[in-house]
């Protein structure tokens, strides 16, 4: 009974304290794996002594195997293969020559600074081969740097997984038997991929038409179903061939996705959820396991062993491998940097340092030591600087230009015009000919079609346009267009015009949904006024001398319909006015005015002509504040108006 409930309360302190290092990593905005080693070292042996993880013996292993088969699987369940595609050759060359270059050049470091025997320097390069979506998920939700960096981050880290903890079990079974030839070495890893590959392709099928057609099934039974398939399956592949069961979850996450089942996001939110609490008690439990001291024993060479791996090895293996790719030096650089090591890592090395020494190889110890090293130093090192980096590189999502914009209405036209003169690029998507032939007489680049179309907006290239926008005549239609392109692409800023009465509870998504202008009917008029051009366009510049009485001006006719903000620079950053937008000293604004011109005058004057280049004036109407009374109006609130979850 004591036994028992010392095992029990060993399982309750990892889970507690995983779950608090989770809550405080999230509110400083740094990677978890931080506060997750740190409370594991001091809940082990070398700290306050109250875990033990040695105790749960065969159990821990167990629980890694478990544990490590959701997060893989999760992994692969995240990944959608349609971002897969613009970052595939750079992929699939990170994933193999990658992972040699990272394989030789780990095990050369690891014999010349660390010291080790060339069997044993190559068995720790093995295991630092892998990234992992633990650490870099977490991570690029923190930074948000542009959507193909992330993807080709996201994407390396769920595929090498596997990868690498085959490399390291084919490793360690040559270590074990030296004499096997090298036809054997590479029959055992092909064996492993195909086996693993095969098992999780056909399981992640039968999953997929399991799901499609048990609609009697309740959504917490669903969940449950895919959780006790990818368990069966890790160990049907696992009985198959060892460590091929990790290939299998991931491949297996991948055929799913693929197979588009109902309520998929609701799956993977439950499935997020579970790895999170398994990332959490694993990192505490494996932590506390470590000895402080076997660190210290390794010395100085342990440390240029992890220098060399991040700053010599990691950027010379990604130049090689995205050498004929369109990513930019900054890209690329971002990347070379980005290479935090961690729960597969740790994982295996702590099994295996139990393997070597029930079989009598010295090196064990030492090897789980510069692995937990290795990972301490990529994450505060890589995962603290991140964020600074990025913005130093200008490639987070904020420093993204461009945009697609859904409605080629005259609204439409003149906000790509604008954007266009402003030097970014624009492409506009609707299904109306003579609205489209309208738009490509004014120099726009026109998609005509439809905006749902996944494909179409991938061609429309909106996964490097740093702005969405959905601008066609019917605000329920916009709602639905901006959702799509939220849950398929995840634009940097998504806005889209609906009445302010819409209902929120439809755009069931993470990222936000802004409201852009103005209220649905007042933008039906503007509509008209360009129609009817009775407008002019007009730039202002809101300075600290006088910025109350003008910021109150301004307001009042926005209020009155006689202006309507349509962009806003700020720190240089051209974005598109919020329905509810807040102004700051120092901000452009380019806006409408209405002009009520006799008709007479228009007819009078031909039809409108389309000037090449746009003309943005200072207005009196704007400029000249009518009285020094305005100060003394209250400002309305100026909070943005967003669509979240």
């Amino acid at each position: 009974m004591e036994l028992s409930f010392e095992l029990t309360l060993q399982i309750v302190i990892a889970v507690l304290a995983g779950i608090s290092a989770q809550v405080i990593a999230e509110f400083f905005r740094v990677p978890s794996i931080v506060f997750l080693l740190l409370f594991g070292m001091l809940l082990g042996a070398d700290g306050f002594n109250f875990l033990h993880p040695h105790g749960l013996g065969v159990g821990l292993e167990v629980l890694v195997a478990l544990s490590v088969a959701i997060i893989l699987f999760e992994g692969g369940l995240n990944l959608e293969l349609r971002d897969l595609g613009r970052v595939s050759g750079s992929l699939r060359n990170l994933v193999t020559f990658g992972t040699l270059i990272t394989l030789v050049g780990g095990g050369i470091s690891a014999h010349w600074f660390a010291e080790f025997p060339w069997s044993i320097a190559f068995l720790y390069a093995s295991l630092v081969v892998v990234t992992g979506p633990t650490v870099i998920s977490p991570l690029l939700k923190q930074v948000e740097v542009e959507r193909k960096v992330a993807t080709l981050l996201e994407s390396e880290g769920v595929l090498i997984d596997p990868v690498g903890a085959i490399l390291a079990v084919v490793v360690f079974d040559t270590i074990l038997n030296s004499n096997a030839s090298p036809l054997e070495i590479i029959s055992g890893l092909l064996l492993r991929f195909g086996i693993g590959a095969i098992i999780g392709g056909i399981s992640g099928a039968t999953l997929g038409f399991i799901l499609k057609n048990t609609s009697f099934l309740s959504e917490d039974l669903r969940n449950l179903v895919v959780l006790a398939g990818v368990w069966g399956l890790f160990g049907l592949a696992q009985l198959s061939r060892s460590e091929s069961g990790l290939m299998a979850t991931v491949v297996a996450g991948v055929v799913l996705r693929a197979s588009s089942i109902p309520d998929e996001r609701l799956l993977r939110r439950f499935k997020g959820q579970l790895t999170v609490l398994c990332v959490s008690v694993l990192f505490i439990l494996l932590a506390a396991d470590l000895s402080i001291d076997s660190i210290f024993a390794l010395g100085w060479g342990s440390v240029f062993t992890v220098l060399s791996l991040m700053w010599i090895v990691r950027p010379i293996s990604v130049i090689l491998c995205t050498i004929n790719s369109d990513l930019s030096w900054r890209q690329k650089f971002f990347l070379g940097w980005i290479a935090p090591r961690g729960i597969v890592s740790a994982s295996i090395a702590s099994l295996f340092a139990i393997l070597l020494t029930q079989q009598g190889i010295n090196g064990g110890d030492s090897i789980k030591a510069l692995v937990f090293l290795t990972i301490m130093m990529t994450v505060f090192i890589q995962g603290l600087s991140a964020r600074w980096v990025a913005k130093g590189l200008k490639i987070t999502a904020v420093e993204a230009k461009g945009a697609v914009i859904v409605g080629c209405n005259s609204l439409g036209r003149l906000m790509g015009r604008l954007f266009t003169q402003r030097g970014e690029s624009v492409v506009l998507i609707d299904t109306d000919p003579e609205a489209c032939n309208q738009a490509q007489s004014e120099g726009l680049s026109v998609f005509q079609s439809s905006a749902l179309d996944p494909n179409v907006l991938e061609e429309a290239g909106i996964g490097s346009m740093g702005t969405f926008m959905a601008l066609t005549s019917n605000g329920q239609v916009n709602l639905v267009l901006a959702q799509r392109a939220v849950e398929e692409f995840k634009p940097p800023r998504v806005f889209a015009i609906f009445p302010s009465n819409s209902d929120r509870d439809q755009a069931s998504h993470k990222t936000k949904i802004i409201r852009a202008f103005i209220d649905q009917q007042l933008i039906k008029i503007w509509n008209q006024y360009l129609i009817e051009g009775q407008f002019k366009l007009g730039i202002t510049h809101f300075q600290e001398s006088g910025l109350l009485p003008k910021q109150a001006h301004f307001l009042t006719l926005i209020k009155e319909g006689e202006i309507l903000p349509l962009l806003i620079k700020r720190k240089g950053n051209l974005q598109i006015v919020q329905a509810s937008q807040n102004w700051q000293i120092g901000d452009e604004i380019i806006y409408l005015l209405h002009d009520p011109r006799p008709k007479l005058l228009k007819h009078l004057s031909e039809k409108v002509k389309v000037s090449k280049e746009l003309i943005m004036e200072f207005l009196p109407e704007v400029e000249e504040v009518p009285s020094p009374d305005l100060t003394s109006q209250v400002l309305p609130d100026s909070s943005t108006e967003v669509i979240e979850n």
